[in-house]
């Protein structure tokens, strides 16, 4: 007699649509999540104590928000169908990613990351700043530029064309290096929680930070809030050293940056500052 069990077929394996379905459900719940905490902290707890650090020194109003948070749930979905596409490819052999425990030792897991992070930020700093081109402007990066003062929500704020460019960072990735998923979930859990901060409007960073060398390694909330105000340089993600490099950080960064973290806690109304360097005229073209 043939066991009851063995006669249950087994469920067919999910299809691209359920994989993606899936994978955008789990990936907006942690970004609702990560934003959601960071726009409670900033714009709800300590929405007044901590407003000597907020860049720009206001609040913007509520319908930014909305359209914000409109086109970070396009994105969401857009980053899902690119990373699927890009597991059935490493799937298929057609990538650098590897499954085995052992293909590769411990160390190389955990450098991966930062290589990663190396490569994603090149990527960013050279698309960025193609879209920015006069002809590409309005088609792939107006809309995340409508955000003059951002939001953490403005992180994922993109025009489909410009999230599909950002989605293939994942590709991207994993064509130029070995890594394990479990390592670039780790990464895509840095690039998130970065990304989000340095949407905040807040500079977290200490003051001293411009007296270090640090300076021209890591990248601040205030110098990606300037180019958001300006529409002009600071193209980088992660890091400064490509602006340094290719000579597009915008000239009064380091300053605007020391006015910023040395305001008086006392500063606690919200009244317009006018910003170094703004240009609320969003332009037809970008510079």
């Amino acid at each position: 007699m043939v066991p009851l069990l063995a006669r249950v077929p087994k469920p067919p394996p999910p299809s691209f649509l359920d994989r993606v379905l899936e994978s955008s459900w789990e990936l907006a719940v942690r970004y609702a999540l990560l934003a959601g905490v960071a726009w409670l902290f900033c714009y709800v707890i300590f929405r007044r104590r901590w407003f000597h650090r907020k860049i720009i020194a206001k609040f913007p109003q509520s319908k930014e928000v909305r359209r914000e948070i409109f086109y970070s749930a396009i994105s969401v979905v857009v980053f899902s169908v690119v990373g699927v596409a890009t597991y059935y490819a490493a799937k298929a052999g057609w990538t650098r990613m590897y499954f085995g425990k052992d293909a590769y030792k411990t160390v190389w897991f955990w450098c991966s990351i930062p290589c990663a992070a190396v490569i994603h930020d090149t990527w960013f700093y050279w698309t960025h700043r193609l879209m920015h081109h006069p002809k590409l402007f309005r088609v792939f990066h107006r809309t995340h530029h409508l955000s003059h003062n951002p939001t953490p929500w403005a992180a994922y704020a993109f025009d489909p064309p410009e999230a599909v460019i950002q989605a293939c960072m994942f590709p991207v990735v994993v064509l130029t290096i070995p890594m394990h998923p479990y390592a670039f979930a780790l990464f895509m859990i840095w690039q998130i929680l970065f990304n989000i901060a340095g949407h905040t409007g807040y500079e977290f960073n200490p003051r001293w930070l411009m007296r270090t060398p640090l300076k021209w390694v890591l990248n601040t909330p205030t110098n990606h809030i300037m180019h958001h105000e300006t529409l002009r340089g600071n193209y980088g993600l992660y890091f400064n050293f490509w602006d340094r490099l290719m000579g597009t950080n915008h000239a009064q960064y380091e300053a605007r940056y020391h006015e910023v973290t040395t305001r008086r806690r006392s500063m606690q109304d919200p009244v317009a500052v006018p910003p170094v360097g703004c240009n609320r005229n969003l332009p037809d073209q970008g510079a």
